[in-house]
């Protein structure tokens, strides 16, 4: 008989001594093993009364591998909930204003958008586009918490010299002299982080250069080698699979990538299934492509020719992986926040001897520009004409525009991201892609009626009356 839903785990539990009843008289010593096992030798056991009603057994067994379930919230909550709830608005606002900004659509530069790039206005565009700037808006948080405590220290410091609190408050002011010994150091960590971060982005945007070229390639070659009508359906459905590669990939390392959507009208309708349903798309794209050249019916030399178009498949792959998957060493990253804080919340003490009331403004200048620098190693491009000077006297930097253009808010000095891939325009460049392939096939016939008609020319002209001309 199953056991009620109400069953708990310590009512199927053994019973303990204390819930057997010892039998009114001993038990035989020369008992046979038969003769034990008879009812009436068994101890009387005590169950509890189970009702009546359900009997199907509902519980779950918890494992090291099993989440452990979350508690019920209360009821109500605590003031001191309220009021971590009431301060994390700004900064979750900020952050989803953040990555809706990494999300939007990038595109390539052309001939007019480099004239708009160097354009003379283009400084006071970027001053007037300023509060529309994602990344400023995502340094409202900390900017704000720095700025604050500089208004708390500065009227601390006046209410003490105006004799406001009693004689034991001290007043908060130091020298200059640490900040001149480690601003250096800060200095250093940030236009390393930089570096790294500019790094990341040329070796994410060179990878994706040699899998753009590398397709283009691949498809002129499969175009130009693929003669015979019998391959006609193989060679289409090949050059569908080499165009949905780049847009694979781009899903793979982009997150919230809608895969389906993208390869819908590149991919029959049952490959597309096979390739929703595998774990790894690229590579299952790979396997698409390599088992195609297989059955083609080509020269073995020509089929191993084609084969080794796909290394910059996997190369592309294995950098994307490597950079999606190995951030900047994480100890560097938090050594430069950590120092970041430490630095602005002592900034108001010790310039309050100089500056006093001015440390506010100072310090909301200062925590702006810095952790600006911080904040776009790890979030996109952006300009910091600000701090140019701040930079160039640690490492001497001349205008860095890139060439692809992805961004239009770069200027003189561009800070690249430390995750590239958002920043890269994929999509026109997997646009690029197919729209490089129709134009090839489009103008194969043209090309070959053309160098068949060059061919009929020259071999009219090598006779003359039935007889080669001398």
């Amino acid at each position: 008989m199953l056991l009620p839903s109400s069953l708990s785990l310590q009512t199927l539990a053994p019973p303990n001594a204390d819930t057997i009843q010892k039998p009114h008289q001993t038990l035989p010593q020369n008992l046979t093993l038969f003769q034990l096992v008879h009812p009436q030798h068994f101890p009387t056991l005590q169950f509890p009364n189970l009702p009546s009603g359900p009997k199907t057994l509902k519980f779950k067994l918890l494992c090291s591998q099993s989440p452990t379930p979350n508690p019920s919230p209360p009821s109500s909550s605590s003031p001191v909930q309220t009021l971590i709830s009431i301060l994390r608005i700004i900064p979750d606002w900020a952050d989803r204003t953040q990555e809706r900004g990494m999300r939007q659509h990038r595109i390539l530069y052309d001939h007019e958008k480099w004239m708009h790039h160097r354009s003379s206005y283009r400084h006071l565009l970027h001053l007037l586009s300023s509060l529309s700037s994602r990344v400023i808006l995502s340094l409202i948080p900390p900017v704000i918490a720095f700025t604050l405590v500089a208004v708390v220290i500065a009227s601390y410091n006046t209410a003490v010299a105006l004799d406001l609190l009693p004689g034991i408050f001290p007043l908060l002011r130091s020298s200059s002299l640490p900040y001149q010994l480690t601003a250096p150091a800060l200095a250093l960590l940030l236009v390393f982080r930089t570096e790294a971060s500019y790094s990341r982005f040329e070796e994410g945007r060179k990878a994706w250069t040699e899998v753009i070229a590398g397709a283009n390639d691949f498809a002129r070659q499969i175009i130009s080698s693929v003669e015979t009508s019998g391959d006609a359906q193989l060679k289409k459905a090949l050059l569908q699979y080499i165009v949905a590669f780049p847009v694979a990939l781009k899903c793979h390392v982009i997150y919230g990538s809608d895969i389906g959507r993208d390869l819908q009208n590149l991919l029959e309708v049952d490959d597309l299934l096979v390739v929703l349903n595998s774990k790894h798309r690229p590579g299952c794209l790979i396997q698409f492509i390599s088992r195609s050249l297989q059955l083609l019916k080509l020269e073995e030399s020509r089929r191993i020719m084609l084969q080794s178009k796909l290394s910059s498949f996997h190369e592309g792959i294995g950098i994307c992986e490597q950079l999606i998957g190995t951030p900047i060493p994480l100890s560097y990253t938090r050594l430069t926040s950590r120092f970041l804080v430490l630095w602005h919340l002592t900034l108001p003490i010790i310039l309050w001897d100089d500056c006093h009331w001015i440390v506010v403004p100072a310090t909301f200048i200062s925590a702006a520009s810095l952790f600006c620098i911080e904040q776009c190693c790890i979030v996109h491009i952006s300009s910091f004409n600000m701090i140019r000077k701040v930079i160039l006297r640690i490492n001497r930097m001349g205008p860095m525009v890139s060439d692809n253009g992805f961004d239009e808010t770069v200027t003189e000095v561009g800070v690249l991201i430390e995750e590239p891939f958002p920043m890269l325009a994929l999509d026109d460049l997997c646009n690029s892609v197919r729209n490089n392939v129709q134009e090839a096939l489009a103008s194969e016939k043209l090309i070959r009626a053309r160098l068949a008609a060059k061919g009929r020319i020259q071999s009219e002209q090598q006779f003359q009356n039935g007889q080669p001309r001398p």
